[in-house]
């Protein structure tokens, strides 16, 4: 059993205890230094007891020694301080400025705010200036604007106005809101300006985004020979580091170097990020091989900067020779390969860790590796994944069930992401946004819109992401009024202001339902300069209504701001294809091939028992080859006697021989993998292809006639959307 070095029995008793107040002579009490001396949760306990059984817990000032070594000590717990707090008849000032302290440090500040509201009410005590900065920090960690304005009003109401530390956490508070306009005018308000309010207003700009007044008020903090320390040079890192400014980000190392600026840990990080976020491997690594200390983020870094610049290889180095290898750094590789477009290394990172003993697979891991299985299109994994969640016990935070309703979508099975967004509680608006581009996908538009209103009434405020996936919706579905009200409410009813996504996606409504006039004028009228994809949006509404005039002007608009853009002069070449202007093609091609650029290769992947198979067109390197040829041999002789007629409209190049023709048609990959299906695939079990380009106009068709010949339920996702053919119907309704 634990016991103090002094033991309790020697303490004064008192058989019959009294209430004691702060004028009894107890402030020396022997009890209290025994509480100096106490290193675990037991000891406290133990005094506990014995307070309570003496009475001297009932006096405030005694009880709030107590308390604060329940909440402050280097073994402090919350949950327990938490229960001594509410045994105290009458919490001093102290104590509940102690509460509301520890709680804003918390997971849950908003207890912070709940024991204040409680002090006002219960208690004959005013806030002071201990109370407002940690008030003031818990609505800035809830990033509430209005709770955070009553606190201010509140500390000018108490002459409190003034205090420094007060008006600091007013500048944190209103950065962290966005309202940077009136950090700043806080920050002018202040006489007497310490280091602290500078580096906050410092802070607040390089985190908004205003690198450039950062830069500008670090200039004025030398001209009022304030001293930079090593949280403004940190702060200035972080800005140079967003703004991949490399000339200014050495200005700074250089700066801090000649000011003898204390160089810690957390410096040598900040610099350290700062090289990788330029691109500067060669400036990182010499740093990172100079430290003579590093943590998880510094090994970490290294580890992300290598993977998203490509070098993979050197990434896993690093990996491999940490001294202690943690979860955080298999995140930052598993990540960096999900993100640059490597699903299927990701995965396999993903699949090495899981078999590793020593370290476990956290939230993170879960979410980047389920984002990899919805690229891949891999169910099977993406099921596996979420089984091992259930089993180690991990609760769905709604960043896992966004992952697992984005999996199950992508990977051609709704029923279940209806079913896992259906089985959570808390749905946050990024779960909501899922849950509306799931639907979107698989051409649900009133669904959608149904989801968007049932959102409303659950008073989750729609967000730019949302609009996007809504407007979708009702592009995949030709919903071209519901469309138009939703961009036209998004600002003046739900204070989104459209960008470019919402505005392409607008002219991709107006351009599938044939209203290429209306879908120009928009791009005319736009408030922001038309971008990209705005752009890509009317080329591609051209290519399925063949009108060649708007297309030649859309694509040329395009390459002026994307010069490199091969997909536009293919897209382009399509067209004059489509309409029999074969000089046209020719001609495009050739200034493909002199500017070395190069059409991307059309492929469809299908998973099989957890192994994804992916085939180009007129693949010939898959182990099945021969059986695949003969299945599709098969399927064109069936289809032909049922009446199909390829439809050579689709062919992309100027081809005379129709037995020619028909071969080149044949051979697309949607096919091929389709076929694979059918002979890989139980019967029982739909075929799942993941195809990376748009499906084309004759592919479409044979899927739907195979659904029906052989009686099979296909889901071909591809770039833009799901169709789900079954019986010789598609759920697209043919308008994709």
């Amino acid at each position: 059993m634990e016991t103090l070095s002094t033991p309790l029995v020697s303490l004064p008793r008192h058989p019959n205890p009294t209430p004691l107040t702060v004028d009894n002579g107890h402030r020396d009490h022997p009890v209290f230094s025994l509480i100096n001396l106490c290193s675990t949760i037991k000891q406290l306990k133990q005094i506990h007891a014995h307070m309570l059984r003496t009475g001297l817990f009932l006096d405030p000032y005694s009880a709030s020694k107590l308390f604060k070594a329940t909440a402050l000590s280097s073994f402090s717990s919350l949950e327990y301080a938490r229960q001594v707090f509410d045994q105290i008849p009458q919490p001093n000032l102290f104590t509940f400025n102690t509460l509301i302290r520890i709680y804003s440090f918390s997971s849950e500040p908003i207890q912070s705010v709940k024991i204040f509201l409680r002090m006002l009410s219960e208690s004959p005590y005013y806030p002071n200036k201990f109370t407002f900065p940690f008030l003031i920090k818990a609505a800035a960690e809830i990033a509430r604007l209005p709770v955070g304005q009553v606190f201010h009003g509140m500390a000018i109401k108490s002459s409190l106005g003034d205090d420094v530390y007060i008006l600091n956490s007013l500048i944190h508070f209103y950065s962290s809101c966005g309202d940077l306009d009136m950090a700043y005018r806080v920050f002018v308000m202040i006489d007497n300006k310490d280091v602290v309010s500078w580096n906050s207003m410092i802070s607040g700009f390089v985190q908004g985004g205003r690198f450039e007044m950062a830069l500008e008020l670090f200039r004025e903090m030398e001209v009022d020979n304030a001293k930079p320390n090593d949280v403004t040079m940190v702060g200035l890192l972080s800005g140079c580091a967003k703004k991949r400014d490399l000339e200014l980000g050495r200005w700074v190392c250089s700066y801090i170097e000649k000011k003898q600026i204390k160089m810690d840990l957390t410096m040598s990080n900040a610099m350290l990020d700062m090289f990788v976020k330029c691109g500067t491997l060669e400036d990182a690594k010499r740093l990172f091989d100079k430290m003579e200390e590093k943590d998880i983020i510094s090994w970490t870094t290294m580890i992300d900067g290598y993977a998203k610049l490509g070098e993979y290889d050197a990434a896993r180095c690093v990996l491999d020779v940490m001294p202690r290898q943690e979860i955080a750094t298999w995140n930052a590789l598993i990540s960096a390969y999900e993100q640059n477009g490597k699903p299927k290394e990701a995965l396999a990172i993903f699949h090495e860790l899981q078999l590793s003993k020593n370290v476990i697979p956290d939230e993170v891991t879960f979410v980047s590796a389920l984002s990899a299985c919805a690229q891949l299109g891999a169910m099977d994994v993406g099921e596996q994944i979420y089984a091992n969640i259930k089993n180690r016990g991990v609760k769905l935070n709604c960043y896992l069930t966004t992952s697992l309703i984005d999996m199950y979508s992508k990977c051609g099975n709704l029923d279940k992401a209806l079913e896992v967004f259906n089985s959570v509680k808390r749905r946050d608006i990024f779960v909501w946004s899922a849950m509306i581009a799931g639907l979107a996908m698989y051409g649900k538009g009133r669904a959608a819109i149904d989801l968007f209103f049932k959102m409303q009434e659950a008073r989750v405020k729609p967000n730019a992401v949302t609009f996007t996936n809504i407007l979708c919706a009702c592009s995949h579905a030709g919903l071209v009024e519901e469309g138009r009200m939703f961009f036209n409410q998004m600002e003046p009813v739900y204070g989104v202001v459209p960008g470019f996504m919402h505005y392409a996606c607008m002219v991709d409504i107006l351009g599938r339902a044939g209203l290429l006039d209306e879908a120009a004028e928009l791009i005319e009228k736009m408030s922001i300069t038309p971008s990209a994809s705005v752009w890509g949006a009317l080329l591609g509404a051209c290519k399925i209504h063949g009108n060649v005039e708007l297309a030649e002007q859309a694509c040329s608009r395009l390459l002026e701001l994307e010069p490199e853009n091969h997909g536009a002069l293919v897209l382009l070449s399509n067209i004059y294809a489509k309409t029999g202007k074969w000089d046209n093609v020719s001609e495009l091609r050739k200034r493909m091939r002199v500017s070395g650029l190069k059409k991307e290769p059309g492929s469809s992947s299908v998973e099989i028992n957890g192994v994804i198979h992916k085939f180009l067109a007129a693949d010939n390197s898959h182990p099945l080859g021969k059986e695949i040829y003969s299945k599709l041999d098969e399927i064109m002789t069936r289809l032909k006697s049922l009446g199909y007629v390829p439809n050579k409209s689709h062919l992309l190049q100027l081809v005379e021989e129709e037995e020619v023709q028909e071969q080149a048609l044949n051979l697309h990959s949607e096919k091929l993998a389709i076929a694979f299906g059918l002979i890989s695939v139980k019967p029982s079990q739909p075929i799942r292809i993941v195809k990376n380009l748009r499906v084309c106009g004759d592919c479409h068709s044979v899927a739907k006639l195979i659904s029906r010949v052989y009686d099979r339920d296909i889901f071909l996702r591809d770039r833009y959307r799901f169709h789900h053919f079954s019986g010789g119907q598609c759920s697209c309704m043919d308008y994709w």
